[in-house]
This record gives C-alpha cells, structure tokens and sequence, in this order.
C-alpha cells in the first residue's frame, strides 16, 4: 500500500508547487465551478452537506489549460499533488491503490465550467490489473463481479487513452454471448469473463502497438492526460460553438473512489431528474438498471426500468433517494440532473448539476419556482435561454418522426440554419407556381438557387424556403425571419435545377423533383425527403411564457420594437409584446405582382412626367399600405398609435426589373425564332433599360439617399403616401407617429437636401389636412461616414436607426452573401493547416449574427456619443439583424440605446434578452 500521508503533509506538497492543482472534495463547494468545474463542484458541494459521496478529489481547469500552454505535459506540481491527494483518499476508503489484498479503483472522469454531457471522456475501474483483480475477487467474494469490472476497464481505457475502434471489443463480446447463450454482459460466465479478459489485452496491445498498462500509476496519469485531451476534441469543439461556450475555460478532471452497482440484485446504478426535463413536472424523473455500472444506462446495452419502480425493488433506497433529490433542488434552487449508484444496497450520489431540459420545461420551471417561493421573478428571467423562448413559438419536427427519418436515410443535405422552424411541403421551383399552389391550400416549400425580391409572392404562402447559395442574412434568411418561416439557405449539398425543376443531391443518385414531399429543419440546417410531422406552437396558451416575459418587461430599460412590412406582420408583433414597428421596407411593398408592372413603368419612364404619372398611379395603393399598418399598430382601447419607423425606397432600380442574363437569352430566342416583332420590341426596350443601370457594384451604387436626390419625386410620392394615411386615420380620431427614415446616408449634405424636398411635401399636406401632423425624419446609420461624423448628421435627423447589415457588410469589406457562402464560416469552424492539430478560427463568430463589438460595435458606440453630443433627445434604435440577437442586445443595453428592432418571431427573444442584459448591468453597477 502507499504510503500514507497526512493532511498537512498534502499541504506541504502543494507548497513546494508553483499553485494548488488539486482539491479534495472536501476542500471545494458550489461556487468554484470556474475552477473545479461544475462536477466537481457539486460533489463537494455535497461531501461538505453530508451526502454519502465517495472520497475524492478534482485535478483543476487551471491544470487543463496549462496543460495545453505547455505542449500538452503536466504543469510542474500537478502529478505530485495527484498522488498526495490519492493518499487521503486511501485513508479515507481504508483501501490501497495497486493494492493485491484491499485494493482501490477509481473513476475518472471530465467536468467542465459549463455542462457539456456527453462531449469529453471517463474512464472506470481504474487501478485494476492481473493482481489486483485478486484482491478483489478475495474481498467481494464474486469472481464475476471481478473480472467483468476488469473486462470494463480494459474495454473503455482502450477506446479512451489508446484510441482503439470499439467495435473490435464489440464483436468478440458478441461472440462471447452467442457461445455462451446469453443475451446480455450481465450474464456472460466468470470463466468466459477471464479469457475475455485476455483477449481484450491483445486486442488492445495489437490497435495501439504496446503492451496494456499494468502499473497503476501509469493507468491513472494517461486517463488524466486524456480526459484533459478531450476537451478538445471535435463533440466538444462542435458543441461549444454550437451553445456558444468559451474555448479557454478547460476541464476539471474528477478522481473519485469507485462504487459498484453491478455486485448482484441489491447494487445498481442510475440517472435522474428532480423533475421532467421534457415538460417541466414537479416530479422524480429517470432509469436505473439493477446489477449494472453507469455506462450501461447511457449505452443502451440493456433497458432501464422508470425510476419510479425503485419504489418497490429497493423501497428504502428509493426512499433516501427522493429526499437527497429534494434536498438538493431545495439547495441549489434549481432542477438537478443526479448520478447515483446502489452498492450492495448502500447508495452513493456521484454527481449533482443543473440539469438540462428543453424549452417548455425550461420555461415552467423556472415560473412554477417562483410562485414555489424558491427563486425570485429576476432569478427565473434570468435563468431561461432567449434561444429557449424562440424555440417554444416555432414549428418543430416531432422528435422521434425525425430519428426515424434520419434511420431510413431520408436525410439528403446540411445548410445554413437560417431562419429556424421546421415545415414539410411540396418542393416547387418558382414563386409564380407557389404562390399558385399555396393560395390553394397546398403545403410549399420553396427551393431556388438564390432568392431575389422578384420572389416574395411566393415565399408569402411557402411553409419554408430552401436555397443551395445565400447566407444566413441572405435575402431569403432576412424575409423568412420577418415572415417566421424556416429557411435552410446556402445548401451546398444540392444543385438546383431551375429549368428542369429539381434538384440533385451532391455525391449520389438522389433526385427531388417538383411535387415530391421534402421537410427542413431551419434550427438545425437539416433537409429531409418526405415528410416529417410538426408540432405547432400557440403564443396564447402559453401562459408560462407570458408570465415570465410580463416580469421581464418589467426589468428592461430597452424598448422593443419589430421589424414588418405588412400589416399581418404588424398585428403578429403586437401580439408577440412589441411597443412600435422599427423599420417597415417599402420595396417589398412594390414587389407584388399587380403593382411591379406600374414599378416598371415608372423605371423605364423617359420623363419626368412620364415618372411622375406612374408614381401617382402607385400613390393610392402605398397609402392603402401604410393605412393598413398603421391600423394595426393602434390600441383600440386609447386610439393612440404605435411608433412606426418606414424607411424610403432603399434598393437599386434595377433589382424591380428582369435580370439582364434572362432578358438577353429572352430576346436572342425571339430574334432567332422571328414572328414576335412586337414583343421582341418590347423586349428589347427592357433590355436596354436593364444594361443601362447594370452597375459593378449595386449595393455601394445608385441606391438609397442617392436614387432620391437624383429622382426626388419616388420619395415625394412615398412621403405623400405615409403622411395621407396617417392623416386619415386621424380624422377617426387615430392618433399615429409616422417616422420617416432616409437610408444610406454618408454626408450630411445629403441628408440635409432630401429633408428639405420631404418636408415641403409634409406641409402640402398638413396644410389639406388642415392641423399638423406629428411626424419625424431621420436615418439609418449604415455607412461608417455616417458613424464617423454622426454630431453633424444629428444635427438635421431627429432618430438614427442602426442598420447593422449594411454596417457590418461596409466595415470588414465583405460582400454578405457572397462571403457568408464562400468563406465566412469556415473563418468561424476554423481552417485547416497541415501540420497542425486544431483548426485555424479567424472570427469568433459570424458578424453578420452577432454583432462584432470590436469592430462595428466601435462605430455604434462612436456615433451614439457623438449624436447625444449635438442632439442630446435624438432617438437611437437598431433594425439590423442584430436586433434579435441576444449578446447583440447586451451590447445595445450597454452603449445606451432607446430601442431593438427585430423580426416578429423574435420580439419575446429580444424581450427576455433585453430583461437579462439590464439585470446584469445592475449587478455589474453594484
């Protein structure tokens, strides 16, 4: 046995090193999970109340990441405190590590700051070799018992450490049952067990090219090693990016005293849940398996029996169970996740944490704990995820459906998780035939190699929208999110055939044609043939949710707003909590379909009258628009209006007409065939108006501000429009406040020339309307210019509205779609350099989501001091994506904002976001 050491000799130990690496269970509690990790921390924090915990001690995350900060070698004290403190735990287990009479296994096993199940690695029954299987057997008096925790051990130590292939274990496990005529490990004989035993040393010497550890010691150093190793490996990495967990906070490595559950009918093992993590039930919930260790419940070797049935196969231990689990919800105020194991009818709690649940449960918890009188209304705004809130209002794949799919092979591709949701329909090629198919009550998906604004009609009726190129921000994305459609975007895995209306998958037969069933999953990326069931989600019934955004509105300092350009979209965010619309886009108003002839019209005027004459005939029908919008941001109860932000016309000219590509091959097709004069002519007039404003860049081209200084009377007639409605709405005694914002503005000279065109049009008609009508103009700050020299435009705008697309777009020079399809995301997966281990990240994230505080975040922060500075009421707000997006909100809160504004679909998101964001600086401020 080894020599035994005290408490103070320990001390000594780590004196002798540069800093502690290691604390005994009995050292820590709940609130150092940055250091021990969190399952670390809860096993102390339960050997510190009493719980039966088996004796042990964490190996910090501090040693992880200076493990890694020294070529992945042990940073100097780290192995000398390991075996200090396995010294205490030997005296305090009374057994010997390596010992052939009372000998000591342990576990070893990951945990992490955050929980991150599944992702790293553990290692059982370590300490066990040819002569420590003896003491064993000679202790328990059970040779199977022995020699089947041996056979573990060698299985999951070779899978770990030696990085052998599982399966080879597998198959001679098989063998081993099928000569035995057993159906399960549990039954396979002690005899069988020993040779077992042997071949699975061979098996691991011949994958790995040197004989299996027999030493101890060196079992325990190269399991430490590994589980320090795991934390990056690709599960772990994938995860982490994917719930957005830090990269630099290392793994705890967790060396415990081995329990065992499988020594007969009175031992076991078992995961449970203080209540449902499926639906949020005030509830034990979990499995357990009699005569089994841990991995045998996770691996689906045999099936578990509910929790509930303990209650009659060991009633006592049931018992103890339940109070230890109410005991430690009770303590930690929160839904725990709890490892157990049942040894010879003593139970032992290997593990507490917060436990993972979905949205619904998230949400009922952390309200039914509050009027519990548990946590406060902060604490539960504070403990649901935004990302949680999304989910609940979306359609989503019924779970199991969508293992079976995936079992079949229905899984055809991966994109961009666009827009998320889940929808099924028929895959239909052009908007025309969906808008067809979709009026009539037929479920569309919509797929198109990319979509343009000439595309709306379609995507107005579709289930959900799939495109092979396009980024997350695409135009797809962006109107998908507005609409709360799902959108896979950018799925490169197919190749859409416009002409011959289908698609086909990349790297096999498999072929959709128009009419055949597909489902996509917007949250996951995934697109499916076939259908697959969706549960719908109620804003109304949810009730739980309601309650919480109702505390939450009553923390946030941000307003919340929404971003629609229809009055569906209007009455949608209402309901959905949002205080005013922040940017209404006008141009998909001219998109639909009785209307973009009249548009052409106009574009292809030769006059200025000719212009003008169109531009009236499209007056009543925006009016009309903006009538409609208005109405329904009004409160029937006060008659008092929402603020509604519309922004002029923003796009290029051309982006309203046909594509030249399709134009030219339109007109060489008539000329060729001859017969068509009048239409060849027609044809030829529109091409030649097309090549006219083709431009090398249209989105830094005639656009925005730009197009209405040069043709001053689109934005007299759309000013005309939005001003007339609100004037009629006030003649019912409708009180609304219109805010017209002027976008792409780099110079205040622009801005200063289009108020002074608009605000002569605006007391044209106050002077009709015969009383004043209460109305602002402002910008959209998109430009670095306009950050840059903000006092000046603030000057002659009463709101900026932050358009971070474009900001973000014209700060890192990307071209959105084109990057965000090309190379942007391998920037945020990483890329791969020979000779290196770990992928190259260039960008933390993906700026055109989450706002990059570093960059654009700088000019934001610039342009909100500088317009306070000369315009200390100006009105601040941002409509870019970023408005839904949580960490962006955070950022908004912080440099002071008035508002975000964000898709429809995401004002309880933003909601939440904003409530959390206030509450944190609050205690920042403390």
């Amino acid at each position: 046995m080894t020599q035994q050491i005290t408490h103070s000799e320990l001390d000594e130990v780590v004196k002798r090193s540069p800093r502690k690496w290691v604390y005994l269970f009995s050292e820590g509690n709940a609130s150092m999970r940055e250091l021990l990790g969190g399952k670390g921390a809860g096993v102390a924090e339960m050997t510190n109340a009493g719980l039966p915990v088996p004796p042990g001690f964490t190996i910090t995350t501090e040693a992880c990441n200076s493990y890694y900060d020294s070529n992945r070698q042990f940073p100097e004290g780290v192995w000398e405190q390991v075996k200090a403190a396995l010294a205490i735990v030997e005296k305090q287990t009374g057994k010997g590590f390596g010992s052939k009479e009372n000998p000591l296994l342990v576990s070893v096993r990951s945990g992490a700051k955050f929980s991150m199940p599944g992702m790293m690695d553990t290692v059982l029954n370590l300490g066990i070799n040819d002569e420590t299987v003896l003491g064993l057997v000679a202790l328990t008096g059970d040779e199977r018992f022995a020699y089947d925790a041996y056979r573990r051990f060698i299985q999951m130590f070779s899978k770990i450490v030696l990085d052998t292939n599982p399966q080879d274990f597998e198959e001679v496990l098989e063998r081993y049952k099928h000569e035995a005529g057993v159906k399960t490990d549990a039954e396979i004989p002690a005899e069988d067990l020993k040779k077992l035993v042997g071949e699975f040393k061979q098996i691991a010497e011949r994958a790995s090219g040197q004989p299996f550890p027999t030493d101890v010691y060196q079992q325990l150093h190269k399991a430490i090693e590994a589980v320090f190793s795991s934390w990056n490996n690709k599960r772990a990495i994938d995860y982490r990016n994917f719930n957005k967990i830090p990269h630099n906070l290392g793994t705890g490595v967790n060396v415990q005293s081995m329990v065992f559950g499988n020594m007969g009918n009175n031992s076991g093992t078992g995961v449970a849940f203080t209540r449902n993590p499926a639906h949020g039930e005030k509830k034990l919930y979990g499995e357990y398996l009699l005569n089994a260790q841990g991995e045998d419940v996770v691996a689906g070797i045999r099936t578990p029996s509910p929790i509930s049935k303990l209650e009659q196969e060991l009633p006592e231990v049931y018992q103890q169970f339940l109070e230890i689990a109410q005991r430690l919800e009770k303590h930690y105020r929160d839904m725990q996740d709890l490892e157990f194991t049942v040894e010879k009818g003593k139970l032992y709690m290997l593990q507490t944490r917060s436990g993972k649940r979905n949205a619904g449960a998230a949400v009922k918890i952390a309200v039914d704990m509050v009027e519990e009188g548990l946590i406060t209304p902060e604490e539960a705004v504070k403990r649901v995820e935004p990302s949680q809130v999304y989910q609940l209002l979306l359609p989503r794949f019924d779970e199991a459906e969508k293992r079976r799919a995936e079992q079949e092979g229905r899984l055809l591709a991966k994109g961009l998780n666009a827009s998320p949701g889940a929808a099924f329909g028929k895959a239909i090629f052009d908007a025309d035939r969906a808008e067809e198919l979709g009026k009539a009550g037929t479920p569309v998906v919509l797929v198109r190699p990319e979509t343009s604004p000439d595309d709306v009609h379609g995507m107005l009726v579709a289930k959900g929208i799939l495109t092979a190129r396009g980024g997350a921000t695409s135009h797809a994305a962006v109107v998908a999110r507005g609409l709360g459609l799902p959108c896979v975007a950018g799925c490169e895995g197919i190749r859409v055939s416009e002409e011959q209306h289908l698609f086909r998958v990349v790297g096999s037969d498999l072929v959709i044609k128009e009419g055949d069933d597909i489902s996509i999953d917007g949250a996951t990326g995934e697109v499916f043939a076939g259908i697959i069931k969706t549960v719908d989600a109620d804003f109304d019934k949810e009730t739980d949710l309601k309650k919480l955004l109702g505390w939450a509105d009553g923390f946030r300092k941000l307003g919340v707003w929404a971003n629609a350009d229809y009055p569906r979209d209007a009455k949608r965010a209402v309901t959905f909590g949002a205080q005013g619309i922040g940017l209404c886009r006008t141009e998909h108003m001219f998109m639909e379909q009785e209307r973009l002839p009249i548009v052409q019209k106009m574009i292809l005027a030769k006059t200025k009258e000719e212009r003008e004459a169109a531009l009236e005939q499209l007056l009543p029908f925006q009016q009309s628009d903006f009538k409609g919008l208005f109405e329904a941001m009004v409160d029937p109860q006060t008659n008092e209006g929402y603020p509604v932000v519309i922004r002029l016309i923003d796009p290029p000219l051309h982006e309203f007409l046909p594509s030249y590509e399709e134009l030219l091959v339109e007109v060489t097709r008539l000329e060729t065939q001859g017969g068509h004069e009048a239409e060849l002519a027609e044809k030829r007039q529109m091409l030649e108006a097309v090549g006219a404003m083709r431009e090398m860049n249209p989105m830094l081209g005639l656009r925005g501000c730009r197009l209405g200084l040069l043709f001053p009377e689109i934005n007299v007639m759309q000013t005309r429009a939005i001003l007339g409605a609100a004037a009629e709405l006030e003649k019912e005694g409708k009180k609304l406040h219109p805010k017209i914002m002027i976008p792409l503005v780099g110079h205040v000279n622009e801005l200063k020339e289009v108020r002074r065109q608009l605000e002569a049009t605006a007391a044209g008609i106050a002077d009709d309307a015969g009383k004043p009508i209460d109305y602002k103009f402002g910008t959209m700050i998109e430009l670095p210019r306009a950050a840059l020299t903000a006092d000046r435009i603030a000057e002659v705008s009463d709101f900026f509205s932050f358009g971070t697309n474009d900001l973000t777009q014209t700060t890192f020079g990307f071209s959105r779609d084109d990057a965000e399809g090309k190379f942007l995301l391998r920037y945020v997966e990483g890329l791969e350099e020979p000779g290196l281990k770990d992928k190259v990240k260039i960008l933390p994230v993906n700026p055109f989501q989450t706002l990059d505080r570093d960059g654009v975040g700088q000019l934001v922060a610039m342009a909100v001091e500088k317009g306070r500075k000369t315009n200390p009421d100006i009105e601040l707000g941002i409509c870019g994506e970023h408005g839904g997006d949580p960490d962006s909100i955070e950022f908004c809160n912080e440099v002071g904002l008035n508002y975000v504004s964000c898709s429809p679909f995401r004002v309880p998101v933003a909601r939440l976001a904003a409530a959390q964001a206030a509450l944190s600086r609050a205690e920042k401020d403390r």
